[in-house]
């Protein structure tokens, strides 16, 4: 559409409040709202940027909707951006990827990390960093014996489970603790939940001063970092909101903008604590907000914009907001007086640290893209942030060994790698089946000090991901298990194939995953080998380096033996009378 029918256009259309859309081939380019539909229009006739330049010459029509109020046109052009997700408009993602804790409705509620929570279980979050709820959960459990297991596993017992002899349960389904008690124990984990931090944080200090004492030393900073982890976990600042008259929710924005990513973190205080966290990502790609355009990388102002209409369109609006700097746009502006909402740019005090500490939230994940959602959501389980990789190496059945590395929001996670010898067997099936029921016994038993993983990725294919879910079942550990195979890349599961695009991000995702366990393997394989004095040792003329390479030519003492002088010479450091040596001492 050129500039002669944008004005063609905009002849026809009214003097009124409403918003219009840019299509092209049926699809919306671009939505907008205008207090003056003919004016705001006919503007697009001599766009002030090269993208909405672009975005006009793609469109063959405009529509428009009036409405009978500015502010109507403000909830309209909300609605119609999640709708359609137009290219040329910041837009906002649904925020499905953070873990909530719930406790269900049940006479003995269990205590959950889940994204979909039950309609009827209380729930608290969303939360920002799931390995800190885990350790939180976990610690809740350890003070208050809420159980942690299924309905299903629950009923018909007829006598407690491993939990309860850890310490993690009080067993209410075989009443070794009355529900009265329990019911008790529940009303303290949601006094934690809902901000009282003491009534967790002092029994870990207490038993951390008694391990102290009895100079259990590594169980005291075992009990350090996890109460340092319980005292953080509501947040900085978390008593630092002070109301205003009435005020009863606050909630703070702080926005992180990089290239055409944005993130927008939310803090919720009601009643003056800090209740609730999240964060949203915008795609940004720069918007016509009304006056002027925004440039293409985007702008703060244009995304608060964006971000509180289609955030707040749906949902109750709170009190007041408090904002890292004025969003400029004069209908938000209005609509939030209208419903009485007051907005403060504070620039000082403890509502500043506030917004101090959302913009530090929205800066940790700007930019990011979300492949643990996006592979969750590929293999249907509930989540992704934790990936641990299996892989097995050898030679020939000599010094087996396996790696579990640890990816936690598709980073490596390095303190968490685990690395182990097998027995010497040239089966890649039974060294696999050996390597994951070393790891499940370990995670059901609690002698490993690591979350359990959302999604256990074995470096392999069919055989490799049955002899692994073959360990798993005869252990009992529950977790969701899928292979990749090298040759393909093909993404194997229990009931499928998968043969994503190779641009995927969710398959780079496992691909990293898998290349690391495979490194961390061969790294283990090759030190153990090294360090295994064999008849090589023995031979003039073979030192440690020259060794060292023999073994990662041919593998094994086995194979060196049977080697030609051909072949050995073409190991460095091996010469003619080296190789004869070699031949005549094997």
């Amino acid at each position: 559409m050129n500039a002669e029918g944008v004005r063609e256009r905009a002849t026809s259309l009214p003097r009124e409040p409403g918003v219009y859309q840019f299509r092209a081939d049926g699809t919306t380019l671009y939505v907008g709202k205008a207090v003056d539909l003919r004016s705001r229009v006919r503007s697009y006739a001599d766009p002030r940027s090269a993208r909405i330049r672009r975005m006009v010459d793609r469109a063959d029509e405009v529509e428009i909707a009036v409405t009978d109020t500015e502010t109507q046109a403000l909830l309209l052009e909300a609605n119609l951006i999640k709708r359609h997700q137009p290219r040329y408009n910041v837009r906002l993602k649904d925020d499905k990827s953070y873990p909530m804790v719930q406790l269900t409705d049940h006479p003995a509620p269990q205590i959950e990390i889940t994204r979909d929570p039950d309609e009827s279980a209380t729930v608290f979050g969303p939360y920002t960093n799931k390995r800190q709820v885990e350790t939180v959960v976990k610690a809740l459990r350890e003070t208050y014996g809420v159980r942690g297991c299924s309905d299903h596993k629950y009923a018909g017992r007829d006598r407690p489970c491993l939990d309860y002899e850890m310490g993690l349960c009080t067993a209410p389904c075989t009443r070794e603790i009355d529900l009265e008690s329990y019911a008790e124990d529940v009303t303290a984990v949601e006094r934690f939940l809902e901000g009282e931090t003491g009534i967790l944080a002092d029994p870990l200090r207490r038993e951390m001063e008694a391990a102290a004492q009895d100079q259990q030393f590594e169980r005291a900073a075992n009990l350090r970092d996890r109460l340092e982890t319980v005292e953080a976990f509501h947040g900085e600042g978390g008593e630092a909101v002070q109301s205003t008259g009435d005020e009863r929710a606050v909630d703070v924005l702080g926005v992180a903008i990089e290239g055409e990513d944005a993130t927008v973190a939310r803090l919720r205080a009601e009643n003056g604590k800090l209740v609730d966290r999240d964060r949203h990502t915008l795609e940004a790609p720069g918007t016509d907000t009304g006056d002027e355009d925004v440039p293409e990388s985007g702008a703060v102002p244009a995304v608060l914009a964006a971000f509180i209409v289609q955030y707040y369109a749906e949902r109750e609006l709170p009190d007041a907001l408090l904002l890292p700097e004025r969003h400029g746009d004069e209908e938000v502006a209005a609509w939030l007086e209208t419903e009485g909402v007051a907005v403060r740019i504070p620039g000082a005090g403890r509502e500043a640290k506030l917004v101090d500490l959302a913009l530090k939230n929205a800066r940790r994940n700007v930019g990011g893209r979300d492949e643990c959602a996006m592979l969750a959501d590929a293999l249907g389980i509930d989540s992704a942030e934790r990936i641990e990789g299996f892989d097995v190496s050898h030679a020939q059945g000599k010094f087996a060994v396996g790696s579990d590395v640890a990816f936690v929001d598709g980073s490596a996670e390095k303190a968490d790698y685990r690395r182990k010898k097998l027995a010497d067997e040239n089966d890649d099936y039974a060294n696999m089946q050996a390597l994951v029921e070393w790891r499940a016994r370990r995670a059901v038993e609690g002698r490993d000090d690591r979350p359990d993983p959302d999604l256990l990725l074995i470096d392999g294919g069919e055989g490799q991901l049955e002899a692994a879910r073959e360990a798993l079942a005869e252990v009992g550990w529950d977790v969701p298990a899928v292979a990749l195979a090298k040759a393909e890349e093909r993404v194997i599961t229990p009931d499928r194939e998968f043969s994503w695009p190779d641009d995927a991000a969710h398959l780079h995702l496992l691909q990293r995953v898998r290349d690391e366990a495979h490194r961390f393997a061969v790294q283990y394989h090759q030190t153990i080998r090294d360090d295994v004095k064999t008849v090589l040792d023995d031979v003039p003329g073979i030192g440690p380096e020259t060794r060292k390479r023999l073994l990662g030519r041919f593998g094994s003492v086995e194979n060196v033996r049977e080697a030609s002088s051909e072949d050995l010479r073409s190991v460095a450091g091996v010469g003619e009378k080296t190789a004869r040596t070699i031949n005549e001492r094997l």
